[in-house]
């Protein structure tokens, strides 16, 4: 491992948990916490929601203070580590705050750190980046990266003195404390600039640009079988129409599992929900899927058609964009419609600002809510009201509207770039904690070799409580090995084992 300033140790983390039966644990799986379980009120119950990166959010599951009692090895108290053991960053941990009784969920670890080490620290050093590439290499799972107890159980922590731990501490959630205001001031600021988006395209496609139009309002479509609610008032040069009589509406590809295995049917690459976002398309990672040739003349994209979502979240339903050519090729599954507008009707952009801003309203009142999923079917979507202004004016409108979404755009680079800035400097307040720069060292500090001795010593103190183990083969000792991912580091070789 990477040389330490004086007077500190590396050790792990289960070297510095209490001294105390189940000072680390995972949550019950399973029977023994289901849907049946959980109440209105209780005992909290903490899930990977829960867990933030360093942050403690307050999501809110119950159940009963009865059923508590019969889980109450999985309890979670104030001041407690809590761990994710599933997810995209790991190890992402919080510190609990003082919420009452609670247990810890599945896929939670719950770490009790021993009372002369100060948790804080402990969080900290599992935040650092060289903590974050070394639990990396032991991430096992695809699409559903997981790192497990064992692993947790011995992420190295550099360790200094109790005294120096607390300076450092001091010192470092003064830093971010100042960084976090300025970083919540930039992300209110990125909501108004939603918001401003949002009004500019909807008083475009309601002709409240500064457009010149006539000064009478349009009367609203009659409703057949849907819930419009209160739609805006248009001038009276335009019209309300339904989608579905200016546009081309479909649903996409469904995929079929016996043709994917078939090397004669075309492979083609297709947008699922994922790449369908408000105002953009996400194409970094797209899924491809074989096809007959003929689907695919069928479904193909073409410039200007407009994407909208047909399922997902209640309140995504209906979001998309624009296609525009950026591959050749592309089709769409069946939770993406495409809205192909007839020649000389309306401008796509109209429709996809109407769409991602209005359209938002309108299709959560129609659509349909099963159990995890919201929905709109086909027959639905072709009946959103839309607002077509005269060609003559849909240019204008678009060029004006444009002018100004790329004033918020450039406003909106910049505030992520100062975001990105901040993570940066977040980073680097944690390596020069880490490398016993932050904050001058004091020589007479008990160095940290006593206290682990202390705490070992605690430990083997304790007595022993029988537990059941796995009977697990034998590994050899390459299999064993963990390591810190840098050039200058020292293998350590540590035993793999499982806490039951």
């Amino acid at each position: 491992m990477t040389d330490l300033p004086p007077g500190w140790e590396w050790t792990t983390l289960e070297d510095l948990l209490a001294a105390e039966p189940r000072a680390i644990t995972d949550g019950p799986f399973g029977s023994k916490l289901a849907s049946k379980h959980y109440t209105t009120h209780g005992a909290r119950v903490i899930r990977l929601q829960n867990i933030g990166d360093g942050v403690f959010r307050d999501e809110h599951a119950y159940i009963s203070s009865e059923y508590f009692e019969e889980l109450r090895a999985h309890e979670v108290r104030a001041g407690d580590l809590l761990l994710a053991s599933l997810g995209e960053v790991l190890p992402r941990a919080c510190i609990v705050p003082d919420i009452g009784p609670a247990i810890v969920k599945a896929d939670c670890i719950r770490a009790r750190i021993h009372p002369d080490v100060d948790a804080r620290w402990v969080l900290y050093a599992l935040m650092s980046l060289k903590s974050r590439n070394h639990a990396t290499s032991l991430i096992k799972g695809v699409g559903r990266p997981r790192l497990g107890l064992g692993a947790i159980k011995k992420l190295p922590v550099p360790l200094p003195p109790l005294a120096e731990q607390g300076r450092i501490v001091g010192a470092i959630e003064g830093y971010l404390s100042r960084l976090d205001f300025g970083a919540t001031q930039l992300k209110k600021t990125l909501a108004r600039i939603d918001g401003l988006r949002e009004r500019i395209m909807e008083a475009a496609c309601t002709g409240r640009l500064d457009v010149e139009h006539d000064g009478l309002f349009a009367k609203d479509p009659a409703a057949t079988g849907v819930n419009d609610g209160e739609l805006p008032t248009l001038p009276a040069s335009w019209k309300w129409v339904r989608l579905g009589e200016l546009a081309e509406v479909v649903g996409g590809i469904t995929k079929d599992s016996k043709k994917q295995s078939d090397p004669n049917v075309p492979m083609v690459p297709y947008l699922r929900v994922a790449n369908v976002q408000r105002g953009r398309l996400e194409l970094s990672t797209l899924a491809y899927v074989r096809a007959p040739e003929e689907k695919v003349k069928k479904l193909s994209l073409q410039y200007g058609d407009v994407l909208l979502n047909e399922g997902g979240d209640r309140d995504k339903l209906g979001r998309g964009w624009i296609w525009e050519n950026q591959i050749d090729r592309c089709i769409h599954q069946n939770h993406v419609f495409r809205a192909r507008i007839h020649d000389g009707v309306l401008h796509p952009k109209l429709l996809a600002w109407h769409a991602n801003g209005f359209g938002r309203r309108w299709f959560e009142a129609n659509g349909k809510q099963s159990v995890n999923l919201a929905s709109i079917s086909l027959s639905k979507i072709k009946m959103f009201p839309v607002p077509v202004p005269p060609w003559e004016l849909q240019k204008e409108l678009v060029s004006a509207a444009e002018a100004r979404l790329s004033v918020l755009d450039r406003g909106e680079a910049l505030i992520r770039e100062s975001l990105a800035w901040a993570d940066s400097l977040r980073r680097s307040l944690l390596a020069e904690a880490f490398a016993g720069r932050l904050v001058p060292q004091d020589p007479t500090d008990v160095p940290a070799s006593e206290l682990l001795g202390r705490i070992r010593a605690e430990r083997t103190e304790q007595p022993k409580t029988a537990r059941a183990r796995r009977t697990k083969p034998k590994t050899s000792p390459a299999a064993t090995r963990t390591e810190w991912p840098d050039a200058d580091c020292t293998p350590t070789t540590y035993e793999q084992e499982e806490l039951l």
